[in-house]
Order: structure tokens, then sequence, then C-alpha cells
């Protein structure tokens, strides 16, 4: 612009201003304040949904999220652990109809459960289960005081209790079937304990497959009579060892269900047409996790990888194994971490799910950590981005669905804020070396910057999501979002803008009056950036709001007299605002039809799976 008006020998310092203020009217100011306001506005959103947000940049990591590592327990499942069946290893009993040998398994199960502490709950849900069962059979866990303990841990795979009974020490085991019978070394029987061989750990491992294929948790259980000869090492001190537990008697097994979810199927079905995979890692049976995902319909075409197959995986069998794989099961907290890093490895970008302090390094190290629930550990929540609150599968898909929502109102904003602009100059600097002097003046440049730089942008951008549709989200992202589709958004909306500008200008000043054809170019201008904003999909009563409020106070001033004057404007009459307001409602109107007819022409891809 300063060198055409130079080589028509205009005024420096007049073409010079020009210049400068096309440069600033080029600046999108609104834009750097955009992605994180609208990151604040969504926080907020989620915050009314149980979703605590502890890193706003989170829910634009959200939006990238293509596989989701949940936890099994309370996510996909109730959470309400319930006691179901009792099996002394040949038959099954239901809870409150127990024979003597069914009662002596649940009442060691019993022994083998931390004594919980007067006013509080067991932490662990299974325990609560069991405890709640065994007190409907009438059976009272004080009846035999834990002298020492050895917690649950996933990477141990039991409980351990030291009670006294009847004056004896009797060593209490409950645990995962695999460990506990490979520590037994005698089963008990009708006719008393008999050694127990290699078939009889395959028949009994049978029946926990059999349990566990029904979908239910099952624990094996396990005791053995302690005298001196047999004493824990640590004995004097009250304490218990691993090396202790050995040379154990079978007794039984323990089942318990824990329901499915009713929303988690839909909520699992609605991430998929998102284009996120879930996968589901727990400590359970491998029978146990296949069968809940059977009922969650969850792909196992794969296979259920298990935490001694990922042992002896390199790296590269580990990242395919991962990648194929829907379930995992019988996990530790480090393998949670090796799943993660394999699955960034290969170019996912991960969500982990965990309440215990166990799962902390694995949700610190995926791109979101979702701390989950009220049971969250300390460790879990302080290791998090995103903290829910009620650790419903619902609510996590809720939150990656805004997540998803973020990217496609951060592109419209960006797309009318930059397109916009562009029109602006492509307009400005037409009619400037076309005619030597641009059609608006230095104030009109900073008045239309004013009225459509920011506010309008930023009432897109912080709009909450007319609707969560995963279909509709199917297609949001960075790589979507703000990739060939923000291009044509952002060209659309120039040629739009310009265009419309110019062929009202352009009509206008058959007249002859250059100041009012100016006028109109301005009026036509504004309004087909505040028309397009205000017809973009999902629009709000503050988006309305915003640019009606915007385009009123352009023509205010344009028609006061005194105001129109100062900013090198002409009040216009009917004709004038019939051109404008027509060239308007044209660019507005093409604003809303193109992108449609480009969305028919070419239809979504389908959700992956």
């Amino acid at each position: 612009v300063l060198l055409s008006a130079l080589a028509r020998g205009r005024d420096p310092r007049g073409a010079l201003g020009e210049g400068v203020a096309l440069a600033v009217a080029a600046v999108p100011e609104g834009l750097p304040v955009l992605a994180s306001l609208a990151q604040f506005a969504a926080a907020e959103r989620l915050s009314g949904d149980g979703v605590l947000v502890r890193n706003p940049r989170a829910i634009e990591s959200l939006g990238r999220v293509d596989v989701i590592c949940l936890d099994k327990t309370g996510t996909l499942t109730s959470g309400h652990i319930r006691l179901v069946e009792v099996s002394d290893g040949i038959r099954s009993m239901a809870p409150d109809n127990l024979d003597a040998a069914g009662t002596l398994v649940l009442r060691l199960a019993l022994w083998a459960t931390p004594v919980p502490e007067p006013g509080k709950r067991l932490a662990h849900p299974t325990d609560r289960g069991l405890l709640e069962g065994a007190e409907k059979a009438g059976l009272i866990r004080a009846e035999c005081p834990a002298e020492a303990s050895l917690p649950f841990e996933p990477s141990r795979g039991y409980h351990a209790s030291l009670c006294r009974q009847d004056g004896r020490r009797l060593l209490c085991v409950k645990g995962s079937p695999e460990i506990v019978l490979a520590a037994s070394v005698q089963e008990r029987t009708a006719i008393g304990p008999v050694l127990m061989d290699g078939a009889a750990r395959e028949r009994l491992m049978g029946v926990a497959r059999d349990l566990a294929e029904r979908g239910l948790r099952v624990l094996a259980v396990a005791s053995r009579s302690l005298d001196e000869a047999g004493a824990p090492s640590d004995s004097c001190c009250g304490e218990l060892a691993d090396v202790d537990v050995r040379d154990l008697e079978f007794v039984g097994f323990v089942a318990l269900e824990d329901p499915i979810r009713d929303t988690a199927r839909e909520a699992l079905a609605d991430l998929r047409r998102a284009g996120v995979t879930a996968k589901i890692i727990t400590g359970d049976h491998p029978a146990t996790a296949a069968a809940i995902a059977r009922e969650l319909d969850l792909p196992t075409d794969g296979g259920v990888l298990t935490g001694p197959m990922l042992e002896g995986m390199n790296d590269t069998e580990l990242r395919e194994a991962v990648l194929s794989a829907s379930v995992f099961a019988r996990i530790t907290s480090m393998q949670k971490m090796q799943i993660v890093r394999a699955l960034r490895q290969a170019g996912r970008v991960v969500a982990m799910t965990g309440d215990g302090a166990n799962d902390a390094p694995a949700i610190r190290l995926a791109e979101v950590g979702i701390a989950l629930g009220s049971r969250a550990t300390e460790a879990a929540r302080s290791a998090a981005d995103i903290v829910v609150t009620d650790g419903r599968i619902e609510t996590i898909v809720r939150a990656v669905l805004e997540g998803r929502a973020l990217w496609r109102s951060v592109r419209d904003a960006v797309g009318l804020l930059v397109g916009g602009n562009l029109g602006e100059i492509g307009f400005t600097l037409l009619t400037g070396l076309v005619e030597g002097r641009p059609a608006l003046n230095t104030r009109q440049l900073l008045l239309m910057n004013l009225l459509t730089d920011v506010a309008p942008a930023l009432a897109i951008a912080m709009r909450p999501p007319a609707d969560l549709k995963p279909e509709d989200l199917l297609e949001e992202g960075p790589e979507a979002s703000l990739g060939k589709a923000l291009d044509q958004d952002i060209l659309r909306t120039a040629t739009i803008t310009a265009l419309s500008a110019g062929i009202a200008r352009s009509v206008a000043g058959m007249a002859g009056d250059r100041q009012a054809a100016n006028t109109v170019g301005l009026l036509a201008l504004v309004g087909t950036q505040l028309g397009q904003a205000m017809a973009t999909r999902h629009t709000d009563g503050l988006n309305l709001l915003t640019g009606i409020g915007s385009f009123g106070a352009l023509l205010a001033t344009v028609q006061t007299p005194l105001l129109s004057q100062a900013f090198g404007c002409r009040p216009l009459g009917p004709l004038g605002l019939l051109q404008a307001g027509t060239a308007t409602a044209v660019g507005t109107g093409a604003g809303v039809v193109l992108p449609w007819l480009q969305r028919w022409l070419v239809p979504p891809r389908a959700a992956p799976g």
C-alpha cells in the first residue's frame, strides 16, 4: 500500500499511516488468549459434571486422546462387590446355604481379611464384599484377631493373616488361584488332608477358570497351622514375611461379583464412535477379564495379555502386543507403566485412569492422567491432570468429548478470526492498489478491529457445545481441526468477506460518492464477518448477542453525524443501508451453505473398529 501510494505521488506521511493501520488491522488481537479462555471455559463446564481439572491444558490433550486405559473396578463396574458363591473345590454353594466345608472356606477367607478400624470401612472393595457376605452368613471377623498380616499388593497377589484361635496359631491366606495353589502342598477333602499333585492343581485351576469365565472375581483360600518348627521368621516381633506363605493346605474358593454398570457398554460404544480405543487393565484372572470384555462388546481377537506374558517380551514385541490387545489381566503397577510407554512409543495419545498409589507412575506417564473417584489416593490425585469425582465411565467419556468439542470451537473461532482479518486485508489492499488509496482510513480500520477481532471469536471459543455426539466429533482434533479443515475455513471466510464488501462498495460507488461507497463497504465488511460468526453451527445466545451488539455499535457510529464524520464515514440513506444489508445477508448465507455442501459432498470417515 505504501509503495503504491508513493508511486502515484501521494504524501508519504499519509501513505505510511495507511500502511501501518493496515498492518495493525492484519493482527488478530484475540488469537493469543483464545485457546486459554476456551480451555478455562471447558474446565468450568466439566466441574459441574464432577470433573475437576487440575491442569486446563489437559482438556486440549483430551481432544487428542485415541487410546484410553481403564481400570475395571468402579469404572466399568458398579464398584459394589458382593459374595455370590463359595466352593470347596468340588461343590459350589450360595453364601446363605453353606455346609460345613463351605462354612470353613468362608471362615478362613474372612480371617485372611483385614480387620476394619472402628468407624471406618475397609479400603479394598473386594475385602468389603467378602466381609459383608460373611457377616450375612453369621460369621464374625473379630472371633479370630490377627496378630500380624501381609497386606494385599498387586505384585504379591494375596493377603495373609496370622491369627490365634483356641490357643493355636493359624496362617490364613486368600488371593489369586495361581499363587495360592502354587504355595499349597495339601488339599482339604471330606476324608481329611491329602497331598496335592500336578493333576489336582490342574483340576482346581479348572474350577477357578470356570468361575472366572462367568465374570466372577475368584480368590483361593488356604491355611497353615503353625507350631514352633514352622513359626514365621519374625514371629517374635509379630511380623510376617512372604517366605512364611508356603506349605499351605488348600481349602476352597470364594467368588465375588461386581456387576457391569448399565451405562458402561454404551459409554464404550461412544468412545469407539469418537475414534478412541478402550483397553481394560486389571489385576483379575484372565478369564474374568475376558468375560467382562465380551459383556462390554470389546474386541478380544488379540487375546488377553497377562503380566507374566509381558515380562518375556522385548520392546518391539511389546509395542505390537499392546496395540493388538484390548484386555490386560494380572497386571502390576510397573507393567501398567510399560503398557503406557509402549503405546506412546507406537505413536498413540494415551489417557490412563487409576485410583491407587501404585497407579500414580502410569498416570503421570500418560498424556492425560485421570484419577478416579473419592477413593483415589493422594498420590494418584497428585499425579493426575484430571480427577473424576464419581469415577464413572460415562463421566470420563463426557470429558473426552468435551476435549474434542474444544478443538472444534477453537477451529471455528480461529477460522473466523484469521479468515475475517484476511478478508479485511484483501479488501483494503485491493482497493489501495487499484485506486491508489485504500477504501478504509486508519480510524475505520481500528474501529473494524475493535468490533470484529475479539468479542465474536471469544464468544465462539467459549460457547458450550450444543451436543456431544461422538460421531460428530470423530473428525475433531489437532490434525483435523488445525489442518486442512482450518485452512479451508480461513480461505472461505476471507473470500466471502472480501467479495461481499467489494461488490457492495462497487455497486454503491456507481452513484459517484466515494465516501458513501466506502461507508457501505465498511458496513458490508463488518456485517459479513459478524453474520458468519453468528451463523456458525451450534451458535448460542452469547454469540448472537455479541454479533448483534457489535453490528449495532457500528451502525450507530455510522448513522450518528458527528461520530460518522470523526471516523471519515457518511450517514447512509435507505439505499445505502439496503446495499450493505443485502451484501451482508448474501455473504452470511454463503457462509452457511458452503460448509453444508462440503459436509454433504464429503461425508465424514467412519469410526475405526
